[in-house]
């Protein structure tokens, strides 16, 4: 069972259907014992870092989550849901994560002008090591983003893929179980179910 994990703070439809196209079934869910027990997790996520750790806290969801993790559940987070993973953003002041994963999230800065903020629309993937749900996906493949912060990791090995943007930033990340895209795989095409099916058939 794959639980998708609902704190109000994200389009988890889109996760879900891209999940079914691929042929796995998920379960949108808010339960913390559901959370704790669920063979594999989505963690997906739209809006402020703030917000959403609060309403992780809110719902009893915190410790379900690292309690998984620690257990080896595959957990794959997305986009707002890979930044919760660290250990601390800077968006709207200082505020501690997850701290599943070494590393802060910081906001785009010092762009020319051309380089909107946020950076919104398709861009390209560099693999920068092997991983699991990036298999069958090539170098220079394109995913869609839409974020104005991205994480900075403390432990450079564990960044799967980077992506330019005037400066390379990290764009997925692989420890043990953990997995996390800064990117939309819903939203991606056909390299984005490539990845969704990767993770479900891990």
């Amino acid at each position: 069972m794959i639980a998708l994990v609902d704190y109000d703070m994200g389009n988890l439809r889109s996760v879900q259907k891209g999940l079914e196209r691929v042929g796995h079934a998920a379960v949108v869910t808010s339960d913390p014992e559901v959370v704790r027990h669920a063979d594999k997790i989505v963690l997906p996520g739209v809006g402020a870092f703030s917000d959403a750790i609060a309403s992780l806290r809110e719902r009893g969801l915190v410790d379900p989550l690292c309690d998984a993790i620690a257990a080896g559940t595959p957990l794959l987070g997305i986009c707002l849901g890979m930044q919760l993973l660290f250990e601390r953003s800077h968006e709207d002041g200082v505020h501690e994560g997850l701290g599943v994963l070494p590393g802060e999230v910081v906001r785009f800065a010092g762009l020319p002008h051309e380089c909107k903020v946020p950076h919104m629309g398709w861009n390209q993937l560099s693999i920068k090591r092997p991983s699991p749900v990036l298999e069958g996906i090539h170098d220079g493949d394109y995913f869609y983003f839409v974020h104005s912060y991205y994480v900075r990791p403390g432990d450079a090995g564990l960044v799967a893929a980077e992506t330019d943007y005037h400066v390379p930033f990290c764009s997925c990340v692989h420890r043990d179980n953990v997995f996390a895209a800064q990117f939309h795989p819903e939203k991606s095409q056909a390299c984005g179910l490539r990845l969704l099916r990767n993770f479900a058939e891990l």
